[in-house]
């Protein structure tokens, strides 16, 4: 990863940061090396990071458990209720045909009043990620499998009753799209 990559990394990481609670357990969907954890330093006991590309040199650490695997089929039985689940740049990764099961998987996963955090890049990145990998200023982080993901569905894919979305905004001059939305008790 380079050092442009991290720092984009980092940026959404941030954005997820006022969502998690010290003592919060979280999921991280998408957890590459673990990295989210690291950087917030504040997740309780029982947080996981789930990612199928998780290099085998990444390590369960104390206070949160490492999963190589997609979700949620590579969750362990005993995996929840998070305070908290966090999808940052991995909606766009996920076919079409999985999103139901991605959907159910979080409402299922996540404890009433808890929180969804997902970043989404708006279509006009990948052009500009591409022009980026190809100046070899950034590894392109999965570029290939981007699907093609319409943003203005991300509210559908995410619905009441399960779900109230409580925020859309954007960061990194709009190229980036953050959703929260708080799991009901409705099921």
């Amino acid at each position: 990863m380079t050092s442009i990559d991290r720092f984009l990394q980092d940026w959404r990481i941030r954005k997820a940061a006022p969502f998690v609670a010290h003592g919060h357990r979280v999921l991280d969907l998408g957890s590459a090396d673990g990295v989210l954890f690291e950087r917030l330093g504040r997740c309780g006991p029982g947080s996981m990071g789930i990612d199928p590309t998780l290099p085998a040199s990444t390590r369960s650490r104390q206070g949160f458990r490492m999963i190589r695997g997609y979700f949620p089929d590579a969750l362990p039985a005993d995996a929840g209720p998070f305070d908290v689940i966090v999808m940052l740049a991995v909606l766009e990764h996920i076919p079409a045909d999985k999103l139901d099961t991605l959907a159910r998987g979080c409402a299922r996963l996540l404890k009433p009043g808890g929180r969804l955090v997902i970043t989404v890049p708006s279509p006009a990145v990948d052009a500009i990620l591409g022009v980026l990998t190809t100046l070899r200023l950034i590894h392109g982080m999965s570029l290939e499998e981007h699907h093609g993901y319409e943003i203005a569905q991300t509210p559908a894919v995410f619905p009441e009753p399960a779900f109230r979305l409580e925020l859309h905004d954007t960061f990194q001059l709009g190229l980036n799209h953050r959703f929260v939305f708080e799991r009901t008790a409705a099921a």
